[in-house]
This record gives C-alpha cells, structure tokens and sequence, in this order.
C-alpha cells in the first residue's frame, strides 16, 4: 500500500495511474454504452450529456450530498481530498457512486493552493492531465470570453473612425458604446496581478481604440458561470447572447448579441459543455466540469455533471467551493434553483487545525512553519474555534438540510481535540465523523460514509433562503444576516444606485444574487476569524452577469485577477525529459 507520509502527492498519482482501470471500463460500469463516451486517452474520456440524459430520462435517482467547509486556513482544509475520500468510503460499503468535482485553475496549481484533485491516498486521477488544461474546458472559455473582448475593441475603434455611411456598408449599426462602461474583461488563467488594470490602444487609430482595460482570472468569466448552469448547448447559446458587454453613451446594454459575437462564442464551448471523466486512485467514476473560486465565481461543478450523476448511481457526491457561507449558499440558492436537483445531505469539512485558528490561533502563512499551537493538543483554542463551525452548521440547518461533519484527520490532531469537536458537532444538530481518507483512502472514509448515509436518510425539509420576487436589497440583506451573521448592510454611493435602478427592472427580479465575498472570514474582512460580531457588510459595486442569470453585488476589497506569490508552486514543478512525465504537482 502507498504511504502518504513518506510519498508525495504526485508520486502516489503516478503509481496508482500505472495500474488504473482504463477509463472505458469506468464508464462500462456506470453504465454507460460506448457510443455516449468520448476517449481522451486511456485514463480520460468527455461524456455526451445529451445521449446520456435523453436515454435515462429525467427523474433524480440517486441521494445528493454536497461538501462544503468551515472558513479555511490559506492552506486549504482538504474539501476536495474529502470529496473524494467520501466517493471511495461509499465504493468501499459496496454503493454505486459518482463524484463532481471543479477543474483545477492554473492559478492556484501554480501558485500557492495547488492542484484541487484532492491528495493522499484520496485523489483523482490523472494528475498532470487534470492540473494541466485536462481536455481544454479552460481554454475554451478563455477564447470565448475574449472572442467577446475582440468584438467590443474592434467594434469601438471602427465607430470612432467611421462614420454611419461607412458602418452601414459593413453591415453594422452605431452602438455608441461608453468606453468607461465596460463590464468585461480580458481573461488568463494565472495569477497575474500586473494585468489587473492597464491600457490597451496605444499607437496609432490602426492600433486600436486606446482605454482603460485589464484581466481577470478566466474562472471567473461569466462564460465559466454560464458552463456551470447551462442544461445544454442550447440553453447555453441562449445564454451567451445576454451576457452584457458594455452600455452605450445613452445607458443601453450592449450585449454579445448586439456584438454579433455569441454564436461564435458559443462555438468555442461545443466539446467544453460536455463533462469530463475521471477516476479515483480507487477505481471510481469522477467528473469534472466547470472551475472554482466561490468568492468571485458560482464556484460549483456542472449542473450538466449532477444530472449525469445523479441518474447513473446511488449516491452522487458534488463539491461547492470555500466554505459554506459562500460555496455551500450558492449551491443552495442559485445551483439548486436552477437545477431542481434537491440534496439529500450536507457534508461541512473541518480540521483541527482551521479551528485552532478561529479560536485565535497564530496566523497560517503559506510556505511557512506552522506554529507549535497547531501541532501540540491545545483544547481551549478548538473550543473558541467551533463558533465558526456552529456557524456553518446553522448556515446549513437553515437549508432544511441535514449536515455532517467531517473532521479532516491529521496526525497531529488529539484524541481529546477529536472528542471536543464531536461533542459541539452534536450538541448542535449535526452528524459527525473523523475520517481518514488522506492516510488511508476509502478504507479511512467508512465512518463518513455510514453518517451520511443516515443524514441523507433523515427527512428532507430543503427550502431557499430567498425566493425570486425578493427585493434585491432584501435578499442582499437575508444573505448578509442570516448566513455571513452581519447587523446591516452599506452600500457605496454607486451601489446604492444600481441596486435602485435593478429592482425597478422586472427581467432583473429573475435573476439570482451571487455574492463577491472573501472566503477567507465570515466577514468581508479576510483578517477577522471566529464568528464575527457586531459588524457591517459593505456593498461596493453591483456587477450584473444576465447571461449565466446573476445579479453580482462585491463585499469589500476582493480581486477578480488574484496575485502570485513570493514563493509559488511552480518553483517546484517539473518535467521529467526521458519520459515526459510531470513531477512537482500537490
């Protein structure tokens, strides 16, 4: 058996994929037949949805779980380790089951997280393929995001050098596009700070139209949140027309229908829309579609994923980005909303280490050593951490859901710290479970797997927190006190002013609110741990994202464009040249 404690993740990947079951084989024992599989290798395939559900049908059939977390260290609590753990706990108690999980972003794989394709002895595989680009998904939402990009800059410097004879011999209409309203930007998938905010144009009016422009991060492209939602190609080519590029001089939504560019857009997404397959180092089905980032995306595996899922197995297990004040809430109020697809049960991962933290612990830098309060049994500071773990519990338990908790085992961890968490765990209405996936796969997941089958087994109360006729404000206001536990909300000057002008518009009521927060705090403040009190929460700017049907309000100082690190990952990775192989990847 491999050790997770004297092999590295990239080394247990490599020797569990030598002897993995050809992917194939994964999709035969699904259930499905070979003309819905797409071969991408022997390890990988892309799944045609649509043949799949038009011969299944439609009704749910398996139980539902998510994994969310409590508020995470920098480091990460292992959401999708356990993710993945849970699948192999359930294989291992003899159940049918599929996992969901998002596809790793480039930034973080190189820079300070890492890959999210779990770890230890609870991976999914194979690695480099999925840390790497995986089939192209990214890449495709990349070029369709600055397709759009291409569009709006070509078509502002045509109308400010022709005049509307010369526009209509090429076709087009003046849309007396407002430069300073541009919503979009263009996109990369690295962390690249120094292309947050530039200027693009300079030269000559052969160069272009000169204004202010930047880059985001590609996972937080509303063409990423349009992957995530969409039931098909269809629903997706409907989707693109409405995304909102810019307004005109007279406040106008200048659409990527306006632009004449959707459709091509949408033609970047015709193999992206179709999930990925994967495995587990222990031979069961994964897939992966649509990205992370809950604090500045949905953050959620496909819609698209969970129906294939939830009709070919028993259980079907889906990731939700951060921690359950943002990952697990847009699950519940905008995933579920749009998917009809109801969960059965709430798995909240936990560490000793993150509740250390919240209880006051030294701050967890990445890179450095960690402080020997985290290493040693320190019993009042877990009990003052499990105030944010409560608060999750409570997030959840007012979805009507049913939550278990997870605790992350680590080797440092107490038996006594184990028992203190278990005990708050309980004493407010959760399940809960240790659980050793990381050091011993499947095997060390069983105790998971048995609480959330009896969770999932409880009665069912789902219910959303907000229903579509809600206010805006109202809603902004249910989110921020009922989920993030905020007295109020602010909102700037420009705010203020949007929020106005959307409840005026009745397409706009429609439209789900996903929030910008950071992941890293109950709060907007990434600084403040525990379970804040006594605080505000406040509303910037409200961005609108009508394609993937968002309504975008940002909390605080949060980038949509994250910054490298001093010392990132890539600083380790790299390629073996006899073989080709890629080390260095976690």
């Amino acid at each position: 058996m491999l050790d997770p404690t004297k092999l590295k993740d990239w080394q247990i990947a490599e020797a569990s994929e030598s002897t993995a079951k050809p992917i194939m084989q994964i999709a035969a024992e699904m259930g499905l037949i070979d003309d819905e599989v797409i071969p991408m290798g022997r390890l990988l395939a892309k799944i045609d949805y649509k043949k799949v559900l038009t011969r299944l049908g439609k009704p749910q059939k398996a139980k539902y779980i998510d994994v969310t977390a409590i508020t995470p260290t920098p480091l990460g609590e292992g959401k999708t380790t356990t993710t993945i753990g849970l699948v192999q706990g359930l294989g291992k108690l003899g159940k049918k089951v599929t996992g969901a999980i998002r596809q790793p972003s480039g930034g973080p794989t190189f820079n300070i997280k890492g890959s999210a394709a779990g770890g230890g002895l609870s991976q999914c595989i194979p690695l480099a393929p999925l840390s790497l680009g995986l089939t192209g998904d990214i890449d495709s939402i990349t070029n369709a995001n600055n397709l759009a990009m291409v569009a709006l800059t070509s078509r502002l410097q045509h109308e400010s050098n022709y005049d509307d004879v010369r526009l209509a011999k090429s076709g087009l209409k003046r849309l007396d596009i407002d430069p300073e309203t541009v919503q979009m930007k263009w996109v990369m998938d690295f962390c690249a700070q120094s292309l947050r905010d530039i200027v693009i144009g300079r030269g000559g009016k052969m160069d272009g139209f000169e204004m202010n422009s930047g880059f985001a991060i590609s996972v937080s492209s509303e063409v990423m949140a349009i992957l995530a939602v969409s039931r098909d190609l269809a629903d997706m080519r409907k989707r693109m027309a409405k995304i909102v590029v810019a307004y005109s001089k007279s406040g106008k939504e200048v659409t990527a229908a306006d632009l004449e560019v959707d459709g091509a857009m949408t033609a970047w997404m015709t193999k992206a829309i179709n999930p990925n397959l994967l495995q587990t180092i222990e031979g069961q089905p994964v897939f992966v579609h649509a990205g992370p980032f809950a604090n500045i995306a949905i953050g959620q595996s496909s819609i698209i994923a969970d129906e294939l899922g939830t009709r070919l197995s028993e259980y079907h297990i889906t990731e939700s980005g951060f921690a359950a004040d943002i990952g697990f809430e847009k699950f519940w109020n905008l995933k579920c909303r749009m998917s009809g697809l109801v969960p059965n049960a709430v798995v909240i991962v936990a560490t000793i280490r993150a509740l250390k933290m919240h209880g006051g612990g030294p701050a967890v830098k990445p890179g450095a050593k960690l402080d020997i309060a985290y290493t040693q049994e320190n019993l009042p500071l877990v009990e003052k951490g499990c105030e944010n773990l409560i608060a999750h519990i409570d997030i959840v338990k007012k979805s009507g859901v049913k939550p278990v908790v997870c605790i992350n085992s680590f080797y440092t961890d107490t038996k006594a710290e184990i028992q203190l968490v278990r005990k708050i765990a309980e004493q407010n209405g959760a399940y809960c479970a240790l659980s050793e996936h990381w050091l011993k796969g499947g095997e060390g997941a069983i105790e998971l797997a048995e609480a959330v089958m009896a969770a999932a087994n409880e009665p069912n109360h789902f219910k959303f927190l907000y229903e579509l006729e809600t206010p805006l404000r109202q809603r902004i206001e249910l989110i921020a006190k009922e989920v993030y536990g905020a007295d109020g909300v602010e909102y700037s000057p420009i705010a203020l002013e949007k929020a106005k002008a959307l409840e005026q518009d009745s397409e706009a009521q429609q439209l789900g609110t996903c929030m910008v927060k950071s992941h890293l705090s109950l709060s907007h403040d990434p600084n403040v741990k525990g379970r804040p009190k006594g605080w505000t929460l406040p509303v910037r700017d409200i961005m609108i994202y009508k394609g993937a049907g968002f309504i975008v309000p940002v909390a605080g100082d949060i980038k949509l464009m994250p910054g490298t690190a001093s010392n990132p990952a890539y600083r380790n990775i790299d390629v073996d040249v006899e073989t080709g192989k890629v080390k260095g990847l976690f």
